[in-house]
């Protein structure tokens, strides 16, 4: 019993484990700011498993980090402060909104290794916040990988379909993979690997849809492999994932 035990528990660690899927987030205290109410917004920055709830890993600082707005990009790298979550290295920032507008927040963090899938993974992440405008929310920041909401990504209701064009150096990118995940408050455990991360894949246009079951923040990262290998800790070419994400937030009906 004992030495069939072992060789149960042997055959277990050889069975490749599904890599957990990264996802970076930037995730803002408001989506919607109220005009009566505060204005300032808070931004929440951790690299981490949103459904599993971790773990978290630790951030570099971050490459840029910046806002949208009527237009015209603001650089506010200098407005990110360092912070511990689950012991690891993470940011926040605080931003606060002046004229009527759509926000469009985005980050370029510093590529991280990961040694489970020999690569690097850098995910340009953003997310929009409204003041009292509804337009400029499909402006695009002009990342090397974005999406560009097809759907306003705010004032969404529980089982509201989400759509996007995935875009590579600006044009569509045909047949692209999309991971989803919902940023989980603890309520739900998933009965399966496969239910932790959504995967969907782009139509020869670049687009996709997405139909969001539950309430709260739902990020969608469009996955695309880098052009050129870089340099691994080793010294040995290794692959590069480029991630194109961005983080919409759906509401119960009451």
């Amino acid at each position: 019993m004992r030495r069939t035990a072992l060789a149960i528990g042997l055959a277990a660690l050889l069975v490749p484990l599904p890599a957990a899927a990264h996802f970076q987030e930037l995730i803002p205290s408001a989506d919607i700011v109220s005009e009566q109410g505060d204005r300032g917004v808070r931004l929440d920055i951790t690299f981490t498993h949103p459904m599993e709830r971790g773990p978290v890993m630790t951030m570099a600082p971050p490459v840029r980090f910046g806002v949208l707005a009527d237009g015209k990009v603001k650089d506010l790298t200098s407005a990110l402060k360092p912070r511990t979550v689950a012991g690891k290295a993470a940011f926040e920032a605080a931003y606060t909104v002046a004229a009527p507008g759509d926000y469009v927040f985005f980050l370029e963090p510093a590529p991280y290794w990961e040694p489970a899938e020999g690569k690097w993974i850098t995910h340009f992440t953003k997310v929009v916040v409204d003041f009292g405008s509804g337009s400029g929310w499909d402006k695009l920041v002009g990342l090397p990988v974005e999406i560009e909401p097809l759907v306003r990504p705010y004032g969404l209701w529980t089982g509201n379909s989400f759509r996007g064009i995935v875009r590579k150096s600006g044009k569509p990118a045909p047949f692209a993979t999309i991971e989803v995940e919902w940023r989980n408050d603890g309520s739900i455990t998933p009965p399966a690997d496969p239910f932790v991360t959504q995967v969907i894949k782009a139509d020869s246009t670049g687009q996709f849809a997405y139909s969001m079951p539950r309430a709260g923040w739902w990020g969608f990262a469009a996955l695309v492999e880098g052009d050129k290998p870089v340099k691994g800790p080793d010294g040995k070419p290794a692959k590069t994932e480029l991630g194109g994400l961005i983080w919409v937030r759906a509401v119960d009906m009451k």
